[in-house]
């Protein structure tokens, strides 16, 4: 037999051929602007890139993918959002910190240390029977017409004790209403809180002007006798009322004040210190010697741990945001812990 045989069957050889003269057919029968699957899904990303050039700084702020600008941008909405919910807050309650954070004891069982309190100003949300030209129900009022908050009788108030706007405030309930001259400790006070005392005996008897006297529910005596936090209230010394509380979220305002060492808040002045009337009885300790702050109703001992006593004591931060998290957060002491 003659010739050679490649083993291939007749015609492979042309169909190998044939194939690669039709994919160079096909590839110069695309159209100029026609691209591989591939280069076109790389085209198709890079011109979806958002770029300040072609978007502008607004759009490309927005809707990059750059990790460091995606941080920027959740912590901006963060705050946005805070600060949103602080307004709303700021617009139902009429005061700016709208929340306060409890400081001490003296409120206890109904607010405890590290209670975050809404507050809103005085003339809003008022009870049946107010006392005359306030929109504060005392306690004596509260319990005949009914209107509780925290549940006694009477709106717990937050105060400027002695009017001191550098104090710090004070968050006790309003137990009566006095007038100038009045005889309060003979004609109002409960005689199981004030006990024997006479109007000689406390500073503030006869009132020297019109206005409320008060009292933490914790402690055992009147602010304006036996811890001698405040004369009698003035109604421009009131700064709010508690609403409601929610139960531990002030120690977050708390704790940065500590660690700030009271950057965050004013603090009381040197020398307002009170001694602590729950480890007392008023009605058997005498009003302090009027010397020195005792002069504007400020008693001069100190108590058990050195700090203001006898007051539940708020200061506020105004706009500042703890750790990034609160908004319109301040601190109320709440008295002799």
């Amino acid at each position: 037999m003659s010739g050679s045989s490649s083993g291939q069957p007749p015609g492979d050889g042309d169909s190998g051929d044939d194939r690669n003269r039709q994919d160079r057919s096909t590839d110069g029968a695309r159209t100029p602007g026609e691209r591989p699957a591939g280069a076109a899904s790389s085209s198709s990303t890079e011109s979806n890139a958002v770029t300040i050039e072609d978007d502008g700084i607004v759009r490309w702020f927005l809707k990059t993918d750059d990790e460091s600008i995606v941080l920027v941008r959740d912590v901006l909405s963060s705050v946005a959002i805070v600060a949103i919910i602080g307004l709303v807050l700021f617009a139902v309650s009429g005061i700016w910190p709208p929340l306060v954070a409890v400081e001490s004891g003296s409120m206890e069982p109904h607010m405890h240390r590290g209670d975050l309190v809404f507050v809103a100003d005085e003339g809003r949300f008022v009870g049946d029977n107010p006392a005359d030209g306030t929109g504060v129900v005392t306690l004596e009022n509260g319990q005949e017409s009914g209107h509780e908050k925290f549940n006694n009788p009477g709106d717990v108030i937050v105060f400027q004790p002695n009017g001191n706007a550098a104090a710090t405030p004070v968050i006790h309930r309003a137990h009566f209403w006095v007038e100038e001259d009045e005889r309060w400790v003979e004609t109002k006070a409960n005689e199981e809180v004030i006990g024997d005392a006479t109007c000689a005996e406390v500073q503030s008897c006869p009132a020297p002007h019109d206005g409320f006297v008060t009292k933490g529910d914790n402690n055992a005596g009147y602010d304006q006798y036996g811890n001698s936090v405040s004369t009698v209230v003035k109604p421009e010394w009131v700064t709010g009322k508690a609403m409601f509380r929610i139960p531990w979220l002030g120690h977050v305002r708390l704790t940065f004040d500590q660690i700030l060492g009271g950057m965050l808040a004013p603090t009381s002045p040197a020398g307002s210190a009170l001694y602590d009337p729950m480890l007392s009885d008023p009605a058997a300790t005498s009003a302090p010697a009027a010397t020195g702050p005792a002069a504007a109703g400020l008693g001069a001992e100190l108590g058990s741990d050195g700090e203001l006593a006898g007051a539940a004591g708020i200061a506020a931060t105004g706009a500042s945001i703890s750790g990034g998290a609160v908004v319109a957060l301040g601190r109320r002491r709440t008295g002799p812990r």
